[in-house]
C-alpha cells in the first residue's frame, strides 16, 4: 500500500496567521478560505513527509489531547476541495459517504475540534469597477459603489433623478 504524505499548496497563496483562525487567499481562484484551528494546524503539517497517523501524532503533542484521525481525513479531504493541498489524499473509506452528523456521532467529544474550513468568492477587479462613482446616475443604491442613491437635480427629470453619494 502506498503511504500517504500530504503536502499543503504553498504558491499563489497569501496567507494570514490570527490566533484562533489561518485565512488563505488564492491568487489563481480569487477565493478566499477562512480555517479554523484545527484544520490550519492539519494543513501547517502538511509538510510531504508525514504520514496521516503521523499528522495526528503531531496534533495530539501540539492541542495535549486525543486527536482521532478521522479529523485528520476530515481535514484533509476540505483542504483538497478547496485546492489547498498538492496530491489529493483519495477518501479513506471510513469517511465514504459520511456526511458531518455521523462523523460528530463517531468522533464523539472530540467533535468540537472538527476542521472547519469556509470559503468565499472574491469580486474580480472588473466586477467591482462597474460599481457607479459618487455623482453618477443611479436607479438604486445597488449600482453606486457607496451603497446610497440621493435626490439629485443633475440627472435629470427621468423617474430615477439620483446620483451616488
Amino acid at each position: 500500500m502506498k503511504q500517504i504524505l500530504p503536502l499543503a499548496r504553498k504558491k499563489s497563496l497569501i496567507v494570514k496567521e490570527l490566533p484562533t483562525e489561518t485565512l488563505v487567499y488564492d491568487l489563481e481562484t480569487d477565493k478566499a478560505h477562512c480555517l479554523n484551528e484545527t484544520a490550519a494546524r492539519v494543513w501547517k503539517n502538511c509538510d510531504g513527509r508525514q504520514t496521516v497517523a503521523q499528522l495526528r501524532e503531531s496534533m495530539e503533542q501540539e492541542t495535549n489531547s486525543p486527536v482521532p484521525e478521522e479529523a485528520i481525513w476530515l481535514a484533509l479531504d476540505q483542504l483538497g476541495k478547496f485546492n489547498l493541498i498538492d496530491d489529493v489524499p483519495e477518501k479513506r473509506f471510513l469517511l465514504a459517504g459520511m456526511n458531518r452528523r455521523e462523523l460528530v456521532r463517531r468522533v464523539g467529544f472530540a467533535a468540537l475540534a472538527l476542521p472547519v474550513i469556509v470559503s468565499i468568492s472574491a469580486p474580480n477587479a472588473q466586477a467591482q469597477a462597474s460599481l457607479l462613482a459618487p455623482g453618477s446616475c443611479c436607479g438604486n443604491p445597488t449600482q453606486c459603489a457607496s451603497g446610497a442613491c440621493n435626490q439629485n437635480p443633475i440627472c435629470g427629470t427621468t423617474p430615477s433623478s439620483k446620483a451616488c453619494a
